[in-house]
């Protein structure tokens, strides 16, 4: 809470010796502020502190959101990076003491947040659709933008990718993928948190002189206007991307070398585009060994009572086989939905250990032991594709490339904690192949 405004009279030495007379005229020439005019005056600090814009989360168990509002005395926006939604304005906004109550109409979905400022942050409550989360948000901080932005020409328009340029390059360029689903250049996804690690990544290999390119997939963020519609996304559309950043570079002076950093799902979108190409290196990061159908199988099977497994795996034998299905269970609507059908096909017809066969540049695998998601059977799986590839584990490291413990709550919550440094030791093992 905010403290009372302090009303001094008769402090000074001088004011103690005044006579009852003088300190009745003194009165009347200085009259003490009423209890009303004290209110306003603590409205109005408060009302100072708490305009401008906010950052904070949406506990939603697991899938923590990112929102930044920005607070004006009559309105206000708010803004969810993960979802390309940017100032969307406010329907109303209020304030009675040291409370806000924000209204927003998002496309008829009614959102309402409340929160209680305490002079430094705002804690409250996020309400949508029925649902009620915990919210809290702390000052914003301006991004500092550390990097150029291109546009480079791919299939349907021009990709916007990041450009990490070290003070003293050394002609080294690394090409960082994201992993699977809506995943930007910085490694955050849309209901997945915020943890930075690529842009850690970005950053790290900056300050040791090598640059990188880094980009949200196409669908995602910037890069959303490159898919008009769901079921037009492929794999190979992701592989193409790639390649024509790497067509790109090769014409840019400032770079000899390119080497490919995929994670996750990007570790086999990288080692698909280092076939075709000439790239110096391929580094992957918590990259699946096992054939997507599989490690899906294995996913649902913790998830899914007998019966819809059971379905799923049907469904995934016919897209394993290139064929859609039609009849798709409501309660498996989300994952094999029609639209989605497509992206699946492309996926699955890729074996990662065959694929990662055909790879004649130098491979570092990297896996970390306290990863939830990629296992380190995956690892050794893309080693025997490769024999000649170089593998490292990190003990600690998770599916994020951060140090955690094997607690899953703590695991889970460091996939939304940007505080956390990348994994120790990765940096320089990453730089040891590239060098």
């Amino acid at each position: 809470m905010l403290k009372k405004l302090l009303v001094l009279m008769g402090m000074t030495a001088a004011l103690a010796g005044c006579s009852d007379k003088e300190q009745q005229t003194e009165q009347q020439a200085n009259p003490a502020p009423t209890e009303q005019q004290v209110n306003k005056g603590e409205q109005a600090i408060m009302d100072k502190k708490i305009l401008g814009k906010w950052q904070g989360q949406i506990e939603i168990p697991q899938t923590p959101l990112e929102i930044i509002v920005n607070l004006q005395k009559d309105d206000g926006t708010i803004s969810v990076p993960a979802q390309n939604l940017i100032d969307f304005p406010f329907e109303s906004i209020k304030y009675k003491g040291e409370e806000v109550k924000i209204l927003i109409n998002l496309a008829g979905s009614v959102v309402k947040i409340v929160g209680e400022f305490d002079g430094e942050s705002i804690t409250g409550t996020f309400t949508q659709n029925g649902q009620t989360f915990p919210v809290k948000f702390k000052a914003y901080q301006e991004e500092v933008i550390t990097y150029e932005t291109l546009q480079i020409p791919v299939a349907g328009g021009t990709l916007k990718v990041a450009l990490q340029m070290p003070e003293k390059p050394t002609g080294e360029l690394a090409i960082i993928q994201a992993g699977s689903g809506p995943t930007n250049k910085d490694g955050n996804t849309v209901g997945g948190g915020k943890n930075n690690s690529l842009k850690m990544l970005a950053e790290g290999l900056a300050e040791k002189s090598i640059a990188t390119i880094r980009f949200d997939k196409r669908g995602v963020g910037e890069n959303m206007a490159l898919i008009e519609k769901e079921e037009d996304l492929t794999m190979d559309q992701y592989v193409g991307d790639v390649s024509d950043i790497i067509a790109f570079a090769e014409k840019d002076e400032r770079f000899q070398e390119i080497h490919l950093i995929g994670h996750s799902e990007g570790a086999l979108i990288m080692t698909l585009a280092a076939q075709g190409s000439n790239v110096k290196s391929l580094i992957t990061l918590a990259g699946t060994g096992r054939r997507a159908n599989v490690i899906l199988e294995e996913q649902l099977a913790k998830q899914l009572p007998p019966n819809l497994m059971q379905q799923s795996q049907q469904i995934l034998d016919k897209l394993l086989m290139g064929e859609q299905v039609k009849n798709i269970p409501t309660e498996l609507q989300s994952l094999f939905r029609a639209s989605a059908q497509p992206y699946f096909i492309s996926w699955l017809k890729y074996d990662p250990k065959e694929e990662m066969s055909k790879v004649q540049a130098p491979v570092l695998i990297v896996q970390g032991r306290n990863d939830i998601q990629v296992t380190v059977e995956d690892a050794e799986l893309l080693k025997a594709g490769n024999p000649a590839a170089t593998v490292v584990y990190f003990e600690k490291m998770n599916h994020v490339l951060k140090d955690t413990s094997n607690n899953y709550e703590q695991n889970v919550a460091s996939y939304s904690n940007p505080e956390l440094p990348l994994a120790e030791g990765l940096l320089e093992e990453i730089i040891k192949i590239i060098e």
